[in-house]
């Protein structure tokens, strides 16, 4: 299950709002840093910046962390903001301090990441009581959009896997082809 990286050279189509935000609307990923003092802030998997730009509009400053350097190129080419930093990092080996970040999110990229190290790395990076929310495609679904099936996990997988790494969970839901899941770092 799970670490599969989506290939560079579709970049073009995680640019398509319409099919984007189907699945994962802005307002979702923004919704739990809207209420509390959230300056820096991590995307995980940030890939060519979709969603970056949506919480950048909001925040001091947001890392876009990819292990792919041509994810990057082609944010580049695309239009960083100003208040957009771009880490070349797997997620199990953050180059930030210790509860450096005040949140991160993930948007679906969980499947990439989701190994007991990058979930105790991300524990260590984001402040205690900082959140991490994170939607992905779900092992629930049918399968016709996103990775394959069999390389998913569902909200009640993503749920344990955080808890074991110390996170509090304060929401997870199940959705046609996805699951969300709002989390607290320890």
């Amino acid at each position: 299950m799970g670490f599969h990286t989506f290939d560079a050279d579709g970049a073009d189509r995680l640019e398509r709002a319409a099919v984007r935000y189907r699945w994962v609307s802005a307002e979702e990923v923004v919704g739990p840093f809207a209420a509390g003092e959230f300056g820096v802030l991590a995307d995980l998997g940030s890939g060519t910046g979709f969603y970056t730009d949506d919480v950048a509009e909001r925040v001091e400053t947001v890392y876009g962390v990819d292990v792919q350097p041509e994810m990057h190129e082609y944010y580049r080419e695309k239009g960083v903001p100003e208040n957009v930093e771009l880490v070349a990092s797997d997620v199990a080996d953050l180059p930030f301090a210790d509860d450096e970040l005040d949140g991160a999110f993930s948007t679906m990229t969980y499947h990439e990441f989701a190994s007991p190290e990058a979930l105790t790395e991300i524990a260590r990076a984001v402040r205690a009581g900082g959140p991490l929310v994170v939607f992905d495609w779900s092992a629930d679904g049918d399968g016709d959009h996103g990775p394959p099936v069999d390389e998913r996990f569902t909200a009640a997988d993503a749920v344990a896997a955080l808890e074991a790494a110390g996170f509090e969970v304060d929401s997870a839901s199940t959705r046609t082809e996805t699951f969300g899941v709002v989390a607290r770092a320890p």
